[in-house]
């Protein structure tokens, strides 16, 4: 780490692998939004910003935050998309990815979800990833979604879902879980 100016942190569960490896808490933490900082900050970090927003935001705020000298290291899951180092890298900046979990997809539903469907007792579904709607999307193929509201953190989670199967699809204002929920009320 002593080539490394800044985490980037794009979601909790990166600070949270991040501090199981290291007792580190000196460096500064570039975080995607609010809920990623808070998470920063609970665990000691002290200079913790966020970018209130996507990958695309934090990328726009880490070229304001950093010199484009030394490392900035991208607390990330294995499958990661490469859309931010690659955004940073083309700006001067050097990103190590330091993927640090994996997220496993479920192979099934959980029976009280999947009676909930079946039985119609569910008014709505929240994703907050295009790979958790596409997984939604697989797992409920033979169920009954047609009267759901999908409200989905972005417009590419969105698009992921496919429209005939909700009665609507609703994009939050932020993508954060602030703006998912006020999507509820």
């Amino acid at each position: 780490l002593k080539d490394v100016q800044a985490l980037l942190a794009t979601s909790a569960n990166g600070i949270r692998a991040f501090i199981r490896r290291s007792a580190r808490r000196d460096l500064p933490v570039f975080a995607v939004g609010p809920q990623t900082a808070q998470e920063a900050r609970a665990a000691g970090f002290g200079d913790v910003r966020s970018a209130d927003g996507d990958a695309k935001a934090l990328a726009q705020a880490t070229r304001r935050w950093a010199a484009a000298e030394g490392v900035l290291l991208h607390v990330c899951a294995q499958d990661a998309p490469g859309t931010l180092a690659e955004s940073l890298s083309a700006s001067g900046f050097s990103v190590r990815p330091c993927p640090l979990y994996t997220i496993e997809p479920a192979h099934t539903l959980p029976p009280d979800a999947e009676a909930a469907l079946r039985q119609g007792r569910l008014d709505a579904v929240m994703f907050f990833s295009p790979r958790t709607a596409r997984i939604f999307g697989a797992l409920s193929d033979s169920l009954p979604t047609e009267s759901l509201t999908g409200f989905c953190i972005s417009t590419a989670t969105a698009l992921a879902l496919t429209p005939s199967r909700f009665a609507r699809i609703a994009v939050a204002m932020q993508p954060n879980q602030d703006a998912m929920l006020a999507l509820v009320k």
